[in-house]
């Protein structure tokens, strides 16, 4: 009976947050090119996932301790049986369904995207892009604080109008059928985007695979893009010095630790992402299993990313990804920018202004490199708690770098 009204509630919610957005000058120009959108998995493959989380059949225990080998059995195991026993994907579901979501096509391909417009008319625009392995859900916590400030510990000045596309082959935008879709082309379907909804100024934020559609989209300088903000900013040169100052040092320690021992799942991703898609595309346990790895590396690589991440936000995760069945057409965004940067180490010069944001529990960038790609550097921050899911891990603080970072645009 909850998730009935909970149900109800959100419908009648949506319907008027879309009525009320339909309404508004910026979107009426061009109705005919968004369909609203909602999302409703079937039980018959609700059912399917229980029945295969049912018959697990797990390998043996790793030779090493901790998550050396990959994610320990016993965390797995654990994980699995949450999954299975007490996971409730329609709770998430009807949370989705209580923001505004659209798709349109772009460049030929139907882009999802959700528009959550502040009651503040002033507020700032600000296009939001996730990475992998997240979806739309990475921002789940922080949509309201952007929109609703005043609700939240903030000023009504610092209201944010928010949207968040899902990268082309990931989520509930389609699934590209011919190669090309790498972050430049999503950048200007971005670009794209933002004009049809009527923004004449915005700023942009993203992290991981994020960051690199909006340092792409900066590079292409469209019209109305005034900002960026990046939490996965790459400053490493491609030729290193042999002198490293001590920030730059860590960086490129960093980055060569995870070549030589996280970098698996991105090679097979980037060199045979097709095969990637085999693999999990038949067995809820392995796409568990790579997420899992990832959110824990994530996190610190404690061993324990439920520490930092709430097993229910992980499994929003790793649900999407399985509801529709996006692991091979996710893993093919790391085949097509391993064509484009080719070994590089970090994308290339942004000329545009650029704020930054380190959380210490992801790869460093060292900001004595910054103003070599990012000339207009106007924030730089260096938190204490955090990682690679800031937004999920730390929402107030993630909320709180995008008022600080941004404010001067207003």
């Amino acid at each position: 009976m909850e998730a009935i009204q909970l149900s109800r509630r959100s419908l009648l919610r949506s319907a008027a947050l879309s009525l009320a957005f339909s309404a508004m000058p910026a979107f009426a120009k061009q109705p005919d090119e968004f369909s609203p959108f909602s999302f409703h998995a079937p039980d018959d493959v609700l059912s399917d996932l229980k029945r295969r989380l049912q018959t697990v059949r797990f390998p043996e225990a790793a030779t090493e301790p901790g998550f050396a080998q990959g994610p320990q059995i016993e965390k797995l195991q654990v994980l699995t049986t949450y999954w299975r026993d007490r996971y409730d994907w329609r709770r998430t579901e009807v949370r989705l369904n209580g923001w505004p979501q659209f798709k349109t096509e772009i460049d030929g391909l139907g882009i999802h995207f959700l528009h959550v417009r502040s009651k503040q008319e002033n507020a700032l625009p600000i296009i939001l892009t996730h990475g992998w392995p997240s979806t739309i859900l990475l921002f789940q916590e922080i949509i309201e604080p952007l929109t609703d400030p005043t609700a939240h510990g903030g000023k009504a000045e610092d209201a944010f109008h928010v949207v968040i596309p899902s990268l082309p082959g990931f989520g509930f935008s389609d699934k590209p059928s011919e190669p090309g879709w790498n972050a430049g082309r999503t950048a200007r379907a971005w670009t794209e985007l933002m004009q049809r909804l009527g923004y004449g100024r915005y700023v942009a934020q993203g992290g991981d695979w994020g960051a690199f559609v909006t340092t792409a989209l900066a590079q292409q300088k469209p019209q109305g893009l005034e900002a960026i903000h990046l939490n996965f900013a790459q400053t490493i040169p491609d030729r290193i010095p042999e002198k490293l100052e001590p920030d730059q040092k860590k960086a490129v320690d960093a980055f060569k630790k995870f070549q030589e021992t996280g970098f698996g799942y991105a090679m097979l991703q980037a060199t045979k992402p097709q095969l990637a898609g085999y693999l999990l595309s038949d067995s809820p346990m392995a796409q568990a299993a790579w997420l899992y790895d990832i959110f824990d590396g994530g996190t610190g690589a404690t061993g324990k990313p439920e520490d930092f991440l709430s097993l229910d936000h992980m499994l929003d995760e790793i649900t999407l990804y399985w509801l529709t069945n996006s692991s091979a057409s996710s893993a093919r965004f790391y085949h097509e920018q391993a064509a484009i940067l080719k070994g590089r180490n970090n994308p290339g010069v942004v000329e545009l202004p650029v704020g930054v944001s380190v959380f210490p529990h992801d790869l460093p960038p060292a900001k004595s490199w910054a103003p070599l790609v990012y000339p207009n550097l106007f924030y730089w921050n260096e938190l204490n708690q955090g990682g690679h899911f800031a937004q999920l891990e730390v929402p107030d603080l993630f909320v709180a770098e995008l008022r600080s970072c941004f404010s001067k645009f207003r």
